[in-house]
């Protein structure tokens, strides 16, 4: 039994290209405004080019690495998540006491 499309994929705006279609079909270049429009969009690409990830951090933070015993880190794991930050928290609040 054949499906029914489904009618969310259904674009009307831009139908199914014919065999027609595809004969008549020219590249962008060899329209009459190709070279403008081309010029236009590698214009616009640049002005609006988005860099990927993260902005750079101000003072960005530094990896380090101990070991701690494991009952300390079932401990802080358990604690759920974001225990880096506290612990972050608690070194430095040590660290401004003078305890460190």
């Amino acid at each position: 039994m054949p499906t029914k499309p489904d009618p969310f994929l259904i674009d009307d705006e831009n139908p199914e290209w014919t065999a027609e279609d595809f004969t008549n079909a020219r590249p962008i270049m060899e329209t009459p405004d190709g070279p403008e429009m081309v010029a236009g969009m590698a214009k616009l690409a640049e002005t609006q080019r988005m860099k990927r990830g993260r902005p750079p951090a101000n003072a960005p933070k530094q990896l380090i690495s101990f070991r701690l015993a494991p009952d300390v880190v079932a401990g802080l794991r358990a604690s759920g998540a974001g225990y880096n930050g506290r612990v972050e928290k608690l070194l430095r609040a040590a660290l401004a006491r003078g305890r460190l």
